[in-house]
């Protein structure tokens, strides 16, 4: 029996992903949908750092792990990292999950407040209510786009905010390899799609759009192919383009999607994905 094909558009960690497929059985067939553009200078590091030294802002809010460490990275490139960890230090530092509060702990900081599992923009949320924000002065370092229901919430709390954008998403710089994973996804020559980050969907749907098949493409995630999303984030965006989520591990982290997805694959074609007992696959 051949061994399912499984799309994976992961970029920052497509080696791992595709090692974790092939261990459970899967041919992984990797094609970067994003470009992640770093955005952070020297200017940008110096203001940044100089503006927490000061004391000038009292709350920072990380969104990612590489947000912290590109930070830090660039802080110690200018000489400046103790006195980045010092300023830290002194401030409510809020992580919206795991990644974010390990890479803080590894430079040095302990984490005030971390968003629990699942590690969405409304748990970060949730974090938060217990902090008197207004009149407060607030960073917030976004991953590649904005996250508009934090930042609204933070402003509606009459926070004084700061938006700040260390890092970029955009689309990858040859798209042919994109054009011909949405060929082969309406071809029924892939058996598995697994989305990790919610831009990786949006950015193969435009090239669907591109080539004609957008509304192919949908038909053929929700009729011949398994989509499985890495968390609640991932599956909104899918299930707001009209697609069904056949797999979703209880743990948004990327061990137990192949986990899941690869025992759905093994269930076989009959299995319906649709039902109410297959949409969420939980360990």
């Amino acid at each position: 029996m051949p061994r399912p094909v499984v799309a994976l558009l992961e970029s920052r960690m497509s080696r791992e992903l595709a090692r974790l497929v092939e261990k459970h059985g899967g041919d992984p067939l990797c094609v970067p949908a994003v470009r992640e553009m770093p955005k952070l200078t020297p200017d940008l590091t110096s203001k940044l750092i100089d503006d927490l030294a000061s004391d000038r802002h009292e709350v920072v809010v990380f969104m990612t792990g590489v947000a912290v460490s590109l930070l830090f990275e660039m802080a110690e490139q200018l000489g400046r990292r103790p006195e980045l960890v010092a300023a830290m230090r002194r401030l409510t530092t809020v992580c919206r999950g795991p990644k974010p509060t390990a890479a803080l702990r590894g430079f040095g900081v302990p984490p005030t407040l971390s968003a629990r599992d699942p590690f969405t923009s409304a748990e970060l949320i949730d974090a938060l209510s217990g902090l008197e924000l207004k009149g407060r002065r607030v960073i917030l370092l976004h991953y590649g786009e904005r996250s508009e229901t934090l930042a609204e919430t933070l402003l509606a709390r009459q926070a004084k905010l700061e938006e700040f954008w260390l890092y970029r998403w955009e689309m990858p710089e040859d798209l042919e390899p994109l054009r011909g994973v949405v060929r082969r996804l309406v071809a029924g020559e892939i058996d598995a799609l697994a989305i990790t980050c919610q831009i990786q969907f949006r950015h193969l749907y435009d090239v669907a759009v591109e080539l004609g098949l957008a509304q192919k493409l949908v038909r053929a995630l929700n009729e011949q192919v398994v989509a499985a999303a890495v968390g609640p984030t991932c599956a909104a965006i899918l299930q707001a383009y009209g697609v069904r989520v056949a797999v979703m591990p209880e743990h948004p982290k990327m061990g137990p999607l192949v986990m899941a997805l690869m025992r759905h694959l093994d269930r076989g074609p009959n299995v319906d994905s649709s039902s109410p007992e297959h949409q969420l696959v939980t360990h």
